[in-house]
């Protein structure tokens, strides 16, 4: 049989990106250091969001690559998605995470909206006009989502939402929050509903904020539901199906969160890397120490590794092949990939690195945070685990 593959000298690199991905990727850089990078240490330690800069975003498209052009999006998937995340978190992860919860929020609509509720909540979203959260966390239900105590009462022309949610990032900006909340608590996991609040539902407020040790720039904090009304034309699907709703976009979500951890963990190791070229220890630079040799080498391999891992997973999705546990495979590596390399670049830098007016504290501060937010990493290895152990037993 006559082969029809390319002579594997001729053959494309499998890691080449097209023009179209290219392009994205260097606008998200290109803005990452141009417009994020000059005020990030001052919107750090104001722990100030800036809506401006997410206005910018969605003048640049970035606010809704991943989603159809019917609703305003650029209808380019995941992977594009990634290469975005990483070149917004080199510069600055508080504004990278805050875009990509902005994009969690928005899928959840997408996959469980009406017609009419893509029509008129998407578009203004996609254009980054309008800001979006995502609403899971209470004080009594944090990894264990199905504890979810937040009461959505049925009225005669809707809901009212009783409760509280916390650590909810973009809440306090946010023109839409899609809420989860029990319409029944002895229902269990199938009571949880999903609702889309928009900024000025009566009953609905912003509590207080969190004072955060990392991704500052990046606002979490509690909102508060007073009998909150809601419009039964804001429910997201059926009763009951909000739980898995939320753990569908948490899947989506973590291949977001892991790119950027990618960029923080890139970030520290470059800041790292020329930092050992140029200071002089003992006579001779200290990246000639074959101990910070061995530690520049970790890092860099790290960090490629989890590359790889955030590229396969953007990339069984926008396949349509199940993608949840290289998800979580992606998520676990690169946030623990974030944590060594940032760690070890403040280590590399010795006493200046400790400093505040260091970026690689910044780094390490940033990096923690995401071994806890979107799944801590020991519910990511439960949920590879569980997937290994459902494919062994298939297959047996």
């Amino acid at each position: 049989m006559t082969s029809t593959a390319a002579p594997a000298a001729t053959r494309p690199d499998p890691f080449d990106l097209t023009e179209e991905e290219r392009a994205v990727r260097d606008t998200a850089r290109e803005f990452a250091q141009r417009e994020l990078a000059p005020t990030i240490v001052l919107r750090d330690e104001e722990e100030r969001f800036d809506r401006a800069l997410f206005d910018r975003m969605g003048e640049l498209g970035l606010a809704g690559l991943p989603y159809p052009e019917e609703y305003g999006g650029a209808g380019m998937g995941s992977f594009p998605w990634v290469l975005a995340c990483e070149e917004l978190a080199v510069a600055d992860m508080g504004m990278a995470v805050s875009l990509s919860v902005h994009i969690l929020s928005q899928l959840c609509i997408l996959l469980a909206g009406s017609d009419e509720q893509k029509g008129r909540l998407l578009p203004p979203m996609t254009a980054g006009r309008h800001l979006g959260a995502f609403a899971l966390t209470e004080p009594q239900a944090g990894s264990d989502a199905s504890a979810i105590a937040l009461r959505a009462d049925r009225t005669d022309d809707g809901y009212a939402l009783t409760g509280t949610k916390v650590w909810i990032t973009n809440g306090a900006d946010a023109d839409v929050v899609v809420v989860f909340a029990t319409v029944d608590r002895s229902r269990g996991r199938d009571g949880i509903t999903a609702f889309a609040v928009e900024r000025d539902t009566p009953g609905f407020r912003v509590g207080g904020h969190e004072r955060k040790m990392g991704i500052r720039d990046s606002a979490s904090v509690e909102l508060v539901f007073d009998g909150a009304r809601v419009p039964a034309a804001n429910r997201l699907g059926d009763e009951g199906d909000g739980l898995r709703l939320a753990l569908s976009g948490l899947g989506a979500g973590r291949i977001s969160i892991a790119a950027c951890c990618v960029g923080v963990a890139r970030a520290a190791l470059e800041h790292a890397a020329r930092y050992a070229a140029q200071r002089t220890q003992f006579g001779r630079p200290v990246a000639e120490q074959q101990m910070i040799q061995a530690m520049l080498a970790d890092a860099a391999t790290a960090v490629e590794a989890a590359r790889l891992l955030t590229w396969r997973a953007a990339r069984l999705r926008d396949a349509g092949r199940p993608f949840n546990a290289a998800s979580s495979m992606a998520k676990l590596y690169a946030s623990d990939t974030a944590m060594r390399v940032t760690t070890d670049a403040v280590q590399i830098y010795g006493g200046a690195g400790y400093s505040r007016d260091n970026p690689v504290e910044r780094f390490m501060r940033d990096a923690k945070g995401a071994q806890i937010y979107e799944g801590s990493n020991q519910v990511q290895r439960l949920i590879i685990a569980r997937q290994l152990i459902e494919e062994v037993r298939r297959t047996s």
